[in-house]
């Protein structure tokens, strides 16, 4: 069973993935085409507005700052893995409430759900890099640390 926050990701995930391959249109547009979907009245609302509006406003800076993480070129990341990156990066930077082997579990999860085969491999080890970035003192402190 898919909490309303995971939800509230994958419909996110969703709506950045489209705006990638939509640059144009506009955020309330792809909002009202992912509102269609039946199954959207079951996400957190606040959580899914908070995420895509929040990419898409800020999708330059989130860019760089994952760019300096990857290992290859950023145009050859997938548009999926970028989206399920995005999203993630705006919750471990804006986010602090949430901890982060929560934010980087969700990602991958989302990627293996919705991208290639080994993408939340890729995912994994870039927010697992980012996190370390922007949350230096949470991940030394272990607070909330994944299972082995």
């Amino acid at each position: 069973m898919k909490t309303a926050r995971r939800r509230a990701r994958e419909f996110a995930m969703q709506g950045i993935y489209e705006w990638q391959l939509n640059p144009d249109r506009a955020a309330s547009m792809i909002e009202k085409h992912l509102r269609e979907n039946d199954y959207f009245v079951k996400a957190d609302e606040t959580l899914f507005r908070t995420i895509l509006f929040g990419v898409l406003k800020d999708a330059d800076d989130l860019s760089a700052m994952l760019a300096r993480h990857y290992e290859r070129a950023p145009e050859d990341v997938s548009p999926v893995e970028r989206a399920v990156l995005l999203m993630a990066a705006l919750e471990l930077t804006q986010h602090p409430e949430t901890p982060y082997p929560v934010i980087i579990n969700e990602a991958i999860e989302i990627a293996k759900s919705f991208g290639g085969t080994d993408g939340h491999k890729f995912v994994n080890g870039v927010l697992d890099k980012l996190a370390y970035e922007v949350r230096p003192d949470e991940v030394a402190s272990g607070r909330g640390r994944r299972p082995a």
